[in-house]
């Protein structure tokens, strides 16, 4: 399977704009380039399953792009004159460095680097991973067929937060009988399976949309869990054309920019997994999963 890096992406855009009613020559061009590939002072020490990049030309603005040999995918990129990635599955790499100067770009040549034993324990330290994958072993979940979906307001953060009133409404019902209406239909939905079986693994059986199929499309790719210190921005990306698993309840309603290759997590136990889809009139449908049994 694919491996997936994940390390903190910092986007850095630069722009500039003439507007002119008569054609000006540009007399404020930029200075030649003043640095080679030799010259830049940058380094990627491996440790272990540990990545440390270094850059030291202060008046460079530095950007590292991480690429799994085996796959040839990029598993990451950062920009920053001091970074950490950690890297915790076996394999080979490729590191890019790539100074931005005032004159110019320099693209070195791509250094490999070769891991030579997965450590799970780097990544796993928080309990989020355990609970959503159950490590190596992997981890089920299906959707929640009791009580599938509740309502919230484009404000909603999370369950821990909870309902604080204004645009942070929500509306949890009871049972799937309370919400009939919504036109969820009441079928197996298909599962979903999470491992760090020496990758991010992820295998989803989504079962068709159309009303009474019970016809199942199964997909593997890889996904990246984005973590925050406060699970107000917990994100699931999904890759290689997996997507989060999902019912019919809203599907055709979805807000212009959701996707379901992308899902903020609402919750994350040992016994459940809430994500939120955004509905095209701003409120929050949550999606509740539980373990397969």
């Amino acid at each position: 399977m694919k491996r997936i890096l994940y390390i903190l992406i910092t986007a850095v855009t630069i722009g500039t704009g003439l507007f002119s009613c008569e054609p000006l020559e540009d007399r404020d061009s930029l200075p030649a380039i003043n640095y080679t590939e030799a010259t830049l002072n940058h380094t990627e020490v491996l440790t272990d399953n540990t990545l440390t990049l270094t850059n030291n030309d202060k008046d460079v603005i530095s950007y590292w792009s991480v690429v799994d040999n085996a796959t040839k995918v990029e598993l990451g990129h950062y920009n920053g004159n001091n970074a950490q990635a950690i890297i915790p599955f076996k394999g080979s790499y490729s590191v890019t460095y790539t100074a931005y100067t005032r004159g110019g770009i320099i693209a070195t040549a791509p250094k490999t680097i070769t891991v030579l034993k997965t450590d799970l324990s780097s990544i796993t330290k928080d309990p989020r991973w355990g609970m959503l994958t159950n490590g190596a072993a992997g981890k089920t979940w299906v959707i929640k067929m009791a009580n599938p979906i509740g309502f919230a307001g484009p404000a909603y953060l999370n369950t821990t937060v909870g309902d604080t009133g204004g645009d942070a409404w929500t509306y949890f019902p009871g049972s799937i009988n309370e919400i009939l209406w919504s036109g969820i239909e009441v079928k197996d939905w298909g599962e979903i399976t999470f491992d760090l079986n020496e990758g991010y693994n992820v295998t989803v059986k989504q079962t068709s949309l159309t009303t009474g199929s019970t016809a199942q499309t199964t997909t593997k790719g890889t996904f990246t869990y984005t973590l925050s210190s406060d699970f107000k921005k917990d994100f699931l990306d999904f890759n290689g054309g997996t997507k989060m698993l999902y019912q019919n309840a809203y599907y055709t309603q979805q807000a212009p920019g959701f996707s379901f290759s992308r899902v903020r997590l609402v919750e994350i136990t040992a016994t459940s997994l809430k994500y939120a889809m955004l509905r095209d009139d701003g409120a929050q449908v949550i999606v509740s999963l539980i373990p397969k049994a």
